[in-house]
This record gives structure tokens, sequence and C-alpha cells, in this order.
């Protein structure tokens, strides 16, 4: 037997014992004490977008030929929000790219898109197959470092995903190499991301994560501020429970408000830390519905929560704003965000649905993407309608209230274009 074969069987050998030891390691290691939540508007002016613009609203997108979903959206100046997203043939395929767009707040318009990361670079980067890419977040932190962070694929489908993230010291001109995070000692598969991350005043990242193989529940991922992991905490467990999103509503407190997966009640569940995320409570049934759907939150500047979901109980045909106390218990319903013209959104025949269509698009695109809406239409039959007819689709939101006091809304418009909505505070006061 050659040295080499020699040097083979060792290490086949040796494989099961040194995985049992990293696991007993991993599991024995010394539990990390999260620092207290960084107070992101603390001491913040409360300035206006323009007396003229009290609600905004655009495509972040500007290409037709693909399926967009996912966005995220980080201020990266008093000037300039930056939105991520991923586009392709379809979700999960092999040509999915994640993409990137900058807004400039003064004249209210989305610069063209751009590629941030593809499945070959980011093979390259990691030095190992890469199948696919999904859920793009992006955050600017503390000091000043702009992280990404997104999902990749190398075996099986989402259930094998794995979270990659990225960093830029230049606001998003150059990035570092990606880097696979390892969030498991068995095989570091089925974590991914969703939900905006969250910061802790010593600089150290919180990522709210989930899980899809097997059971179907959400985690804290705690992160230092160079984006090394130091622990994770449980917020559910079971089947039932994915995409949290997550409000620190004090030092030591936060809410996470989840997707419901499950097969019983299909409403938004909610969780609560009081230890800066090192534990969670019981995750509880609120009173919207959720369709198994995605949503978002953010910490108003009345001390209250403003909540983007699908409050229904079936299908995702209307994206709303509701306004909640931070006990969760009293909703109030403030706007439509976006609506299928049908209250029930039963599917539509193709010919009462491409002029309806045409009206919403035309109506979001502020004009700015106006000459985009014969290729756009050109898709509708492939991308919008099945044999039953046609149907309107808001989903996916991602929502920041920037330090100046603007919210800023994302979401999938119809799997074809990201669309961003931003309004004032006075304009969110003027609702009730």
């Amino acid at each position: 037997m050659s040295f080499a074969d020699r040097s083979l069987l060792w290490r086949v050998a040796l494989a099961p014992f040194i995985l049992v030891l990293f696991a007993v390691a991993w599991v024995q290691h010394p539990a990390a004490v999260p620092a207290p939540f960084l107070d992101d508007h603390a001491g913040a002016p409360t300035l206006e977008l323009s007396p003229s613009s009290p609600f905004v609203n655009g495509f972040a997108s500007s290409d037709v030929d693909d399926y967009v979903h996912a966005a995220a959206l980080t201020q990266l100046s008093e000037d300039t929000l930056l939105s991520v997203w991923f586009a392709g043939s379809r979700e999960g395929a092999a040509d999915v790219q994640i993409r990137g767009a900058r807004f400039d707040v003064s004249d209210e318009s989305w610069n063209a898109e751009f590629v941030l990361a593809t499945r070959e670079s980011t093979q390259q980067g990691l030095d190992r197959y890469v199948r696919k890419l999904g859920n793009p977040v992006v955050a600017l932190a503390p000091d000043q470092r702009l992280w990404l962070f997104y999902v990749s694929v190398s075996i099986g489908g989402w259930g094998g995903s794995a979270i990659n993230a990225m960093y830029s010291e230049d606001r998003g001109e150059s990035w570092s190499a990606p880097r696979r995070l390892v969030t498991s000692p068995f095989f570091n598969i089925s974590t991914l991301v969703r939900g905006a991350p969250v910061f802790h005043d010593d600089g150290s990242i919180g990522l709210p994560v989930y899980h899809e193989f097997i059971g179907k529940f959400a985690e804290y991922l705690y992160l230092s501020a160079d984006g090394e992991v130091l622990d994770k905490y449980r917020i559910s467990r079971g089947n039932h429970s994915l995409q949290p999103t997550i409000v620190p509503t004090g030092p030591e407190s936060a809410v996470a408000m989840l997707r419901y997966a499950g097969t019983e009640h299909h409403r938004v569940l909610a969780s609560r830390t009081e230890d800066a995320g090192r534990s969670w409570s019981a995750p509880v049934p609120l009173e919207p519905f959720n369709p198994n759907s995605s949503l978002a939150a953010a910490l108003t500047h009345r001390n209250t929560l403003l909540v983007a979901l699908n409050n229904l109980r079936d299908g995702r045909f209307r994206l709303s704003l509701y306004e909640t106390d931070l006990e969760m218990e009293n909703w109030e319903h403030l706007i439509d965000v976006d609506a299928s013209p049908d209250p029930d959104g039963n599917p539509l025949p193709e010919s009462s649905f491409t002029p309806a269509l045409r009206r919403q698009f035309m109506a979001s695109s502020s004009g700015s993407r106006d000459d985009l809406l014969g290729g756009f239409l050109a898709e509708v039959d492939e991308r919008m309608c099945r044999r039953a007819g046609c149907e309107f689709e808001y989903e996916y939101p991602y929502l920041v209230h920037t330090r100046e006091g603007i919210f800023h809304l994302v979401y999938s418009w119809n799997n074809s274009f990201i669309k961003h909505v931003s309004f004032t505070q006075d304009w969110l006061e003027s609702r009730h």
C-alpha cells in the first residue's frame, strides 16, 4: 500500500472521531452573553423627507426579464439607501443573482440595478460547489461596515442552505470575498436568513435565522462585530415557524414576530426576550392572520410597532400596514399598500387582469419606470397567470425606520419588480 493510500485511510478512519469531538466542543462551549441592544434612534433628529412628498412609491428594480424576490433595505447615509434582492429565471434557478440598487433621497429616484453576487462568484469565494442562491439581507453596522448576508445551497433544496457573509468598508463600492458562517456542527446545513439584522451596543450583530430541514423553527444567531459566530439561541421549536423579524424595544428587550408554517391557527406568532436575545418566550398566536407568509416590523416614534403583512387566511393578494402596541394586543389597520382589485383575491381572466395590472404599474412607477411597461406586460402570461386565471401577489415586506424619521418599505410586486414605498412620521400620524 502506498503512502498516499495509507494517508487516505487514516483520514477516513479519523473523520468520525473528529466530528464527534467538534460536536461535543460546540455543545459544551461557554454560552456567550449578548451585550444590550443598540439604541439606534437615540438623539436622532426628526427630519422630514420633503413637505411636498409625505408618501412616495416607485420600483427599485429595473429588469423586466427576471423573477425578483426577497428584497431587503438599509440606510447608507442621510441621502442614500441600498436595497438588495435576488433575481433570475425562477426561484432556485442556477442563474439567480444577488442584485442591488441605490436610492437617492434628494430626488426620490432609484439608480440602475447592479450585481453583488452570483453562483459563480460565491463558488469561487467559498471554494466549494454552489447550486443556487437566495434571500439576501443587508445592514450598515455601527462601525460603518456594510454587511450582506445571503443564502446558498450546494446539495438539495432550501433545507440544505447555509448563510454567507460579505462586508464592505466603502459603503458598497467594493466587497470582501464571501465567507460561509458555521452555524451547526453537523454538516452546517439548513440555516436561512430573511429578517433584518439588529445590533448590540458593543457592535455585535444579531441575525434572525430559521431552519427548514426536519423541523421549521427560528433562532437568533449572535455574531461578533467581525461577523464571527459567537452563539445561537432558539426562538421557537417544532415544525411551525419561519423567518423571524426582530425589533428591539429596550436595552434588554425585543419582540420577534414569526411567519406561521403550521396547520393549526394560521396566525402571526410572537416571542419575547428580556435578556438581549439569549432566551425567548414560547411563541403565541396574535390577532392578524398569516397565510404562511413573511412579514416585517419596525419601532415607531410613538413607541409602537409598525407591521407590514398579508393579513389573510389564504393568498398574498393584499399587503397592509398595521400599528400595534408593544404588547401586540391592539391592532389598527392603517392602509392597504397594494391590493388586488378583487376584494377576495379571486383569479381574474387575462382580459380584465392585464388592464388592471397596467393601471397598478403606472401608479407604482412614479414615471421613472414607465418605459418598462411593454416588456413587463409581455411576461404576464408566464409569471402571473395559470389555468384558473391571473393573480396579483404582494409579499415579503422589509421595513426600516431611518434616523431622519422616514419609514421605507420594500417588497416583491407580482414576482416582477421590487417595489419601494416611503412615508414620513407626519403621514403616519395622519392615518389615525
